[in-house]
């Protein structure tokens, strides 16, 4: 092999996971390369530039809190970032810590393949380049393989159309135009919210509603800056600890066990405070009682009712399902914008798409004539950008076909039969449902750190074993089903794809048990993992116990 396609590990993207993995390796002395396809760093916040894109995370806790220079020399300017400033953060990251030199941008993985023979991935690129690493780390991103439109008739359309999650990088203005903007999910909420004071007129396409949360957002002041970051290790701390990976106190009492006076009050709190767990986040059993739902979810639709003046619009907002089982949104406005004149609620419901004509959308009984269509459609998460690579184990065994009924994996870091081969955040850990950031850090760590122990102990090869791989899974599915989670049709369980396995796979009991679990693999030697050096003649080691 050339020295410059031969290298100790390949990293797959170039967003937060991917910077974040190159960083630590590089320290360690191994000898990294990251692949990304966009032409600039970033991950989702590259693609996502769609109109009032910004983060449902506070932007102290959605930033890397690895290197002490990055803390100290960026600043926040709003509680909450926008996507251009979050972008700005990933650019100024990369060039901070010396990173670009070691990624090839503008570069799509078209295949990685294992040889046993040699210990190697062979990854594949689509300019016709073969590179060869010992290990791979899949940092693609659960949010970034988006949903196509696929309405009859939309290569008809005369006006433009544009995917949320594709935003082209020039500016798009949309001043005067009639849009049509289709699905209310996070993009949706945003997108809406932005653009309504400045097009003639509005249309939303609306299926399912969701609830969203006011983020009370303000511009960061000096003084908020430094007694935040005053304090910031040890938020840290607690985000790593909790639950959904945020600084917020955990809950100390069932919704059930108090009055209405103090749950309304608690809600209220949570409200003014604002947030995606601003109401998610008030009770102990919010995820595990009808009833303490019903409570969350009933005063949620009352805030709708005094938010929109129009009582017919406000109960067709209204969400029906159990609060957090959907994506809860975070918004700046969005009930606030069915209150302005050129803008209605279409419920695709009781008026569904039939086609995209020359000049719009037909419905079931009309016509919306539009000059722009905006999609915000979502994604096929958590493993569709994993299916766009040709991923081939040991035995010529494809990842796609040994999850065609579902993702299997140990921790959502490894799958049996794919030696030394990672993914951060994959299937099977808490990845969407925590603070992003703080689960891909936690992963990069538990990766790094296994990489190291491979070396100092002599070994070369690391798999998780089927044995393990099926308790880790029967205990996240178990987690899951003790949970309101499967009674929503959801992304979270692949209802948005056709075809797709409806399978939930995503870690429900928290980024600090989960993290706890991670320790205590380790503590056993890594148990459950498969331990050689197979150009060798060594025994492995397994440890199941």
């Amino acid at each position: 092999m050339a020295a410059d396609t031969d290298f100790d590990v390949i990293v797959i993207g170039a967003g937060f996971a991917g910077l974040h993995q190159l960083h630590r390796l590089r320290r360690d002395g191994w000898r990294v390369l990251v692949l990304e396809k966009a032409p600039a760093v970033g991950g989702t916040w590259y693609w996502n530039r769609y109109p009032g894109a910004r983060c449902d995370i506070e932007s102290f806790d959605y930033q890397f809190s690895f290197s002490s220079e990055l803390l100290d020399e960026w600043k926040w300017s709003e509680r909450y970032a926008a996507g251009p400033e979050i972008l700005a953060y990933l650019e100024f990251a990369a060039e901070r810590l010396d990173l670009k030199r070691d990624i090839h941008l503008n570069t799509i993985v078209v295949s990685t393949a294992y040889d046993e023979s040699q210990n190697s991935w062979a990854v594949t690129t689509d300019d016709g380049r073969m590179l060869h690493a010992t290990f791979v780390v899949m940092g693609v991103g659960n949010l970034s393989a988006i949903k196509q439109p696929d309405i009859p008739g939309l290569g008809d359309f005369g006006g433009q159309w544009f995917h949320t999650a594709a935003w082209p990088p020039d500016p798009v203005d949309l001043t005067g135009k009639r849009v049509a903007v289709i699905g209310t999910g996070s993009s949706g909420i945003q997108t809406i919210t932005t653009i309504a004071p400045a097009v003639s007129r509005l249309y939303v396409l609306q299926r399912t509603p969701n609830y969203s949360m006011p983020a009370q957002n303000h511009v960061v002041s000096e003084q908020e800056w430094l007694e935040v970051m005053s304090g910031w290790p040890e938020r840290r701390r607690l985000c790593e600890w909790s639950d959904a990976g945020t600084p917020l106190p955990p809950a100390t009492r069932a919704a059930v066990d108090v009055s209405s006076a103090d749950r309304d009050a608690e809600y209220e709190a949570g409200w003014q405070r604002g947030g995606i767990s601003a109401l998610s986040g008030a009770f102990t059993d919010m995820f595990v009682s009808e009833e303490s739902n019903a409570y969350a979810q009933e005063f949620a639709r009352r805030k709708i009712r005094e938010i929109v003046t129009d009582p017919e619009v406000a109960d067709r907002l209204s969400p029906r399902h159990h609060i957090g089982t959907r994506r809860t949104c975070v918004d700046t406005g969005y009930f606030e914008t069915f209150n302005r004149a050129n803008v209605e609620l279409v419920d695709l419901l009781s008026e569904p798409i039939s086609r995209i004509t020359p000049q719009g959308i037909e419905l079931a009984g009309r016509e919306l004539v539009v000059d722009v269509i905006i999609f915000a459609i979502g994604f096929d998460a958590i493993t569709g950008a994993l299916d766009q690579i040709r991923i081939t184990g040991r035995g010529g065994l494809e990842l796609k076909q040994k999850w065609a009924e579902g993702p299997v994996s140990l921790l959502g870091l490894q799958t049996a039969d794919f030696p030394n081969l990672f993914f951060i955040t994959g299937p099977g850990s808490p990845s969407v449902l925590s603070n992003m950031v703080v689960s891909i850090e936690q992963h990069v760590d538990w990766i790094a750190d296994a990489l190291s122990y491979l070396r100092s102990s002599g070994f070369a090869c690391i798999e998780a074993t089927p044995s393990a791989e099926a308790a880790w899974m029967e205990h996240v599915t178990a987690l899951v089903n003790a949970t309101l989670y499967p009674r929503a049709d959801s992304w979270y369980l692949g209802m948005n794809i056709p075809g797709k396995p409806q399978v939930f796979t995503v870690y429900v009991a928290g980024c600090g048990p989960y993290r706890s679990e991670c320790e205590q693999v380790v503590a056993a030697g890594y148990r459950g993992f498969s331990l050689t050096n197979p150009l060798e003649p060594r025994e492995a080691r397994t440890n199941e116990q």
